[in-house]
């Protein structure tokens, strides 16, 4: 079974009508069914297609075809259809999980949070582990670093008070959060008002390549992504100082909707968990530099929450 892409342009998102075992609820009463039968019958959500969405990066129209041995090996297991949501933001990918356009999706960790705050039906089941780099460590973990260009001049944090700074999407974890809360302790003061200036460039690699081409004077990023440039050949490490690094966040977790039906569920966590066997999956776990998937519960992210109702508490007091 072949992966369907939708590509949107636009974060416009309709909630589609799901094929509910539900529907049979009418159907039972009409010819007699007992109300158990209907109950059970109305209990979970088995769609004939699965929409699947990932949070975007610099290159996610490139990355569809480095995701399509795995949709097609969940199409394969479901034995659904996947169509795939092309967001423009963080928050478009949660907002098509809470309107049920979206069933299966990729978030960051502090966008998993606000979702699962909104919804508890949104729901985690693994992320990767990955392999060391050259600032990223191994593990199902990663950093948020503070980088700047040599030769600029900026080495230190306090070389950069009062300068300009770039962060993610508002919706980043290592991003916007991390600096908002762990990075502000440090600095004993928010952020806006350490630095001149801070601007949200839209991606963790052009966060990277804003500072490598002076367009920023220091920038958050993810350990990992950060990798990605350079392995991309778009920066070398060695043209980077890494003024400072948070303690570790967890990776990014996979999600879907928790009313699917517990086999499809099943198997949407069995085309991850499993794909270390699949020979067809090489290239994928390459480019996200990682060796297998892991399983992860929700209680993996209270870190996520601690700093998020740190950040909350924050914005109040300010307010």
């Amino acid at each position: 079974m072949q992966t369907k892409l939708l590509i949107s342009s636009l974060p416009v998102i309709q909630p589609r009508k799901k094929l509910m075992l539900g529907i049979a609820t009418a159907i039972s009463l009409s010819i007699g069914i007992g109300v158990n039968s209907v109950a059970l019958a109305a209990s979970c959500e088995n769609p004939d297609t699965l929409t699947f969405a990932i949070i975007p990066t610099e290159e996610t129209v490139a990355e569809l075809q480095l995701y399509k041995p795995v949709t097609d090996r969940m199409a394969e297991l479901t034995g659904k259809k996947i169509a795939f949501f092309m967001p423009t933001s963080y928050a478009s990918v949660v907002e098509g999980l809470l309107s049920e356009f979206v069933d299966v999706a990729v978030l960051g960790p502090y966008s998993y949070v606000i979702a699962n705050g909104k919804d508890e039906n949104i729901e985690v089941f693994a992320t990767y582990a990955k392999k060391p780099g050259y600032l990223q460590e191994e593990g199902p973990g990663y950093k948020g670093v503070l980088i700047s260009k040599k030769g600029s001049g900026l080495k230190t944090i306090a070389d950069l008070k009062g300068k300009l700074i770039g962060l993610t999407d508002p919706g980043s974890t290592s991003g916007n959060l991390v600096p908002r809360v762990v990075f502000a302790k440090v600095i004993g003061m928010d952020i806006d008002d350490y630095f001149k200036k801070t601007v949200y460039t839209g991606s963790h690699e052009l966060s990277t390549v804003a500072v490598h081409q002076g367009k920023v004077d220091a920038a958050f990023v993810a350990s990992h992504r950060f990798d990605n440039v350079v392995d991309k050949g778009e920066v070398a490490l060695e043209d980077f100082n890494v003024i400072w690094s948070s303690p570790a966040i967890p990776q990014d977790p996979f999600v879907y909707r928790s009313p699917l039906c517990e086999d499809i569920k099943a198997n949407i966590r069995e085309t991850f968990l499993g794909l270390k066997d699949q020979p067809d999956a090489k290239a994928f776990l390459e480019n996200v530099k990682s060796n297998t998937f892991v399983a992860m519960t929700s209680s993996d992210y209270d870190v996520i929450r601690d700093l998020k109702k740190a950040k909350d508490a924050r914005k109040q007091q300010g307010g």
